[in-house]
């Protein structure tokens, strides 16, 4: 199985904690030249230094204003093209859909759709050059089953995975395939904030929270993030050329779904 990554560079977002900086780990393991792109500049420089050899980068962007996001990644792929794209960034609050405002949902459209269509515009032509592109979304299992308690996230979801389908069929004549790694719960600070808005609305302890989630999951345990991270990686590398617009649970067997 080829899974050689060497000569390849990956722009992984949200990469200096959860799946993201597992994810680029992962990916510096199979020899890939990375670039982390995240808003927190101390962050990003601790997260280089800890990945394998030296020769990885990072870009400083914030995923809340678009317009600062494509003035960084259009100069930067000029002179670095992109085999390799990992969009991640972090989930809406928890809470109902019904009381979220219209700003909710347009901030979240905004942080995951419209940013992920502004890198992939940005590097899609290296890739074409190339005769290689792997586009790997992070997204979430509820858009296969809605979450309950997850409202925005379960809506804004949804339509990052029809996006990626659509951008599979468009893009696959040129070598590129997009796919999606829907993570179950992965212990990150985004299940932290899960489980304490659950144990709230339960009126639970936080612990108590946690044994339900559990309970629910087949394989009777939370993932490590290194462990969706090696499904992206997976996706990412030779071997999985011919596999394109999935969506692909990492879940415990926790979603009910074919």
């Amino acid at each position: 199985m080829n899974l050689n990554l060497t000569g390849k560079h990956a722009l992984v977002c949200g990469s200096t904690q959860g799946i993201g900086k597992a994810a680029a780990i992962e990916l510096a393991l199979l020899g890939t030249r990375v670039t982390l792109l995240a808003r927190n500049e101390e962050k990003l420089i601790a997260t280089v230094n800890e990945l394998a050899e030296k020769s990885h980068q990072y870009l400083v962007a914030d995923f809340s204003d678009a317009d600062n996001l494509q003035q960084v990644i259009t100069g930067y792929v000029a002179e670095n093209p992109v085999h390799i794209l990992v969009n991640n960034t972090g989930g809406p609050p928890a809470g109902l859909a019904i009381d979220a405002s219209a700003a909710d949902f347009l901030k979240a459209f905004t942080n995951h759709l419209i940013c992920n269509q502004i890198l992939t515009q940005a590097v899609v032509p290296g890739m074409k050059d190339a005769g290689y592109g792997r586009i790997v979304n992070v997204i979430s299992t509820s858009v296969k089953i809605p979450i309950k308690g997850l409202g925005v996230s379960n809506t804004i979801r949804g339509a990052v995975a029809n996006w990626a389908k659509t951008l599979s069929v468009e893009l696959a004549p040129f070598g590129i395939t997009v796919n999606n790694v829907l993570p179950g719960s992965t212990m990150t600070g985004r299940l932290d904030a899960i489980l304490k808005a659950n144990a709230t609305r339960a009126g639970k302890s936080y612990e108590e929270a946690l044994a339900d989630m559990i309970e629910e999951i087949p394989a009777g345990r939370i993932a490590d993030a290194h462990e969706v991270a090696a499904a992206i990686a997976f996706l990412a590398s030779p071997a999985a050329g011919y596999i394109n617009g999935i969506n692909l649970p990492v879940d415990g067997g926790r979603t009910g779904s074919l």
